[in-house]
């Protein structure tokens, strides 16, 4: 296996990000400073910044309700409270994509790093859905039909896949993950979001998990994002 899709498998990084560690010689295997392309194998010891790495024994994914005011990231000097509070320590546990501080609801962890890539990947094109609530209230259809046929953001167009208007707001389904799009696509046709709640990620569902637990998925929720990420 290749350094950089073993340490994306164990969890410290997306490949990208791996590759940038073992450029910038944070990476060892068996003692000797690691180059970009290798490949290591059972007996190999890898090593990122002094710490030993290793591949995850079982394949654990997690939903969490996130609530407001948490930042989804490990490690943040200026954050006062992270998503990993609210978790059970378990090596090599991961986000699947993120939510901003202010958004709340289904946020999946994970420490198998190839479903997280197909997961994030828009190639792959998993849909997530989004209750929000806005500043003005309910979308009309006209809004929905803008969000339809898409608009333009300063990194791109962006488009909705679904729109239905909700009381308050709306339902959204987005095939992306651009940092806070559905904000920045409802800012855009003039309905600010109040509130926004994801209640979807591929076939998984918030259902009534409460604010700031999480459960383990089953196996045949497993199962159905291993088929949705095309691992299956």
């Amino acid at each position: 296996m290749r350094l950089q899709a073993f340490l994306a498998r164990a969890g410290v990084a997306s490949r990208r990000q791996a590759e940038r560690l073992i450029q910038e010689g944070w990476v060892r295997v068996n003692g000797e400073v690691a180059h970009l392309g290798q490949k290591v194998g059972p007996g190999d010891m890898v090593e990122v910044d002094g710490k030993r790495v290793e591949l995850p024994q079982e394949r654990i994914v997690l939903a969490l309700h996130k609530p407001k005011g948490y930042t989804t990231t490990r490690f943040d000097p200026h954050a006062q409270k992270t998503v990993f509070d609210l978790l059970p320590p378990i090596p090599g546990l991961h986000p699947v994509g993120r939510l901003d501080r202010d958004s709340e609801g289904l946020l999946l962890f994970t420490n198998d790093g190839a479903l997280t890539f197909r997961l994030t990947h828009p190639r792959h094109g998993v849909r997530k859905v989004y209750r929000v609530w806005t500043e003005r209230g309910t979308l009309p259809e006209g809004v929905c039909r803008k969000l339809l046929q898409g608009v333009a953001l300063e990194d791109g167009p962006a488009r909705a896949l679904f729109c239905r208007p909700a009381p308050g707001g709306a339902y959204l389904t987005l095939a992306e993950g651009r940092k806070r799009e559905v904000r920045r696509m409802l800012k855009a046709v003039g309905y600010p979001v109040r509130r926004l709640l994801r209640v979807q990620v591929g076939p998984i569902q918030l259902g009534h998990l409460p604010p700031g637990r999480w459960r383990r998925l089953s196996e045949e929720e497993v199962a159905a994002l291993l088929r949705e990420s095309g691992l299956e």
